[in-house]
């Protein structure tokens, strides 16, 4: 890895150009040109948007400082995009991969939704390794519409996607309201607090919101959900930092339309730009799970390594210290989940100050501050 973490953005209040249309809410610009590499190959049903999806993005890197390579060679059934593909899988290594600062699976559809082991995946065994290793390296992945509907059989990857939601079905094509339940961030900054529109609608086998940070919504009761509806809890659009990436995923971009669609195209480059790690915003979608797990996982540490006695001479945390914190941060979650985030953003703050005060380990100290004071910016700029 050489550069992935390092390209966050340096110039506040600097619009993210979208060739089509200007930009109602500035975000924050990069402050490097980046690669991004498109993945649009399909073993399965091939989605006719594919190839709008990739003019589009090609399109915004001209406007927006970073430079595309496709992969999506001829397959079966599939014509793919034979003129822009690479010649050779780009999933070599991770070492190969980390070029890019994202990778973005546009509607790749494998056919594994039956669940057959024996059945091909979209990246074999070999691609599906160096993948993984880029990700945990601290690569990105922005997925689109059908990228949910791919390796089926693979579950790092659905977790990878967002917390395990795969795609089961959809109804006919018509128009929907989506609620947008957060604002911070740089793919849904510019919109209000709904968004209508017409697309492919998709039902998912579970929500993910216990794993991720859910963005938008989906209004049942705006539509016909079809068979498989979810209810209420329905997300659509959703992000969270996984195994050291960042990963974006959006419902929307069924139809060949929505890659004219000025708020939609501005939803994909806010998703492309963050998971690049090219803009920040929002708490860059650190979730509560997240946070929990990083405490979990000082504590079970702690335990493994050796006597309590021996860590504290060390000047390692203390499972008092983590447990002091743990609690003032489900006090904060509650808070945030009745709608408080005002108060949830003091109580994180008093969430810093027992850090501050219990934690003595540097590096330890550190990380659990940046953490908590993301979530605080998100729920201070949700309130």
């Amino acid at each position: 890895m050489t550069h992935r973490r390092t390209m966050l953005a340096a110039a506040l209040g600097a619009a993210l150009v979208l060739p089509l249309a200007a930009v109602a809410t500035p975000a924050v610009a990069a402050d490097e040109d980046y690669e991004v590499l498109v993945v649009g190959k399909t073993l399965g049903f091939r989605h006719s948007s594919i190839d709008e999806a990739t003019t589009a993005i090609i399109a915004l890197g001209e406007a927006n400082g970073f430079t595309v390579d496709v992969w999506d060679p001829p397959v079966g059934s599939s014509p793919g995009q034979p003129t822009r593909t690479m010649a050779t899988t780009p999933f070599t290594t991770a070492e190969d991969l980390s070029q890019y600062a994202t990778v973005v699976f546009v509607s790749t559809v494998d056919g594994t939704n039956n669940l057959d082991p024996a059945r091909p995946t979209l990246l074999d065994p070999d691609e599906l390794s160096a993948f993984q290793g880029y990700i945990r390296d601290g690569g990105g992945y922005a997925g689109v519409h059908a990228a949910t509907d791919t390796m089926h059989t693979v579950p790092w990857y659905g977790r990878l996607s967002g917390g395990g939601a795969r795609f089961v079905s959809h109804p006919r094509n018509q128009t929907a309201v989506q609620q947008v339940e957060d604002r911070t961030h740089p793919s849904t900054q510019h919109l209000g607090d709904t968004w209508t529109r017409f697309d492919e609608w998709y039902n998912f086998n579970q929500s993910p919101r216990e794993d991720v940070r859910v963005l938008t919504n989906l209004d049942e009761t705006s539509y016909d959900p079809g068979r498989n509806a979810m209810g209420a809890d329905h997300p659509l659009s959703w992000c969270h930092n996984f195994e050291g990436g960042r990963s974006w995923y959006t419902g929307g971009g069924h139809t060949e339309a929505s890659y004219l669609e000025p708020d939609f195209l501005q939803h994909l480059l806010g998703g492309i730009a963050w998971s690049a790690g090219a803009v920040d915003g929002g708490g860059d979608c650190v979730t509560w799970n997240e946070l929990d797990g990083l405490l979990a996982d000082l504590v079970t540490w702690n335990e493994l390594d050796g006597l309590l006695a021996d860590l504290v001479a060390a000047g390692t945390i203390t499972a008092d210290a983590a447990e002091r914190i743990t609690n003032q941060v489900v006090r904060s979650e509650a808070l945030a989940e009745a709608g408080q985030s005002a108060h949830a953003a003091t109580r994180l703050s008093a969430a810093v100050a027992q850090v501050r005060a219990h934690v003595t380990d540097a590096d330890a100290r550190d990380l659990l501050i940046s953490k908590v004071e993301d979530l605080r910016t998100w729920q201070r700029d949700t309130a």
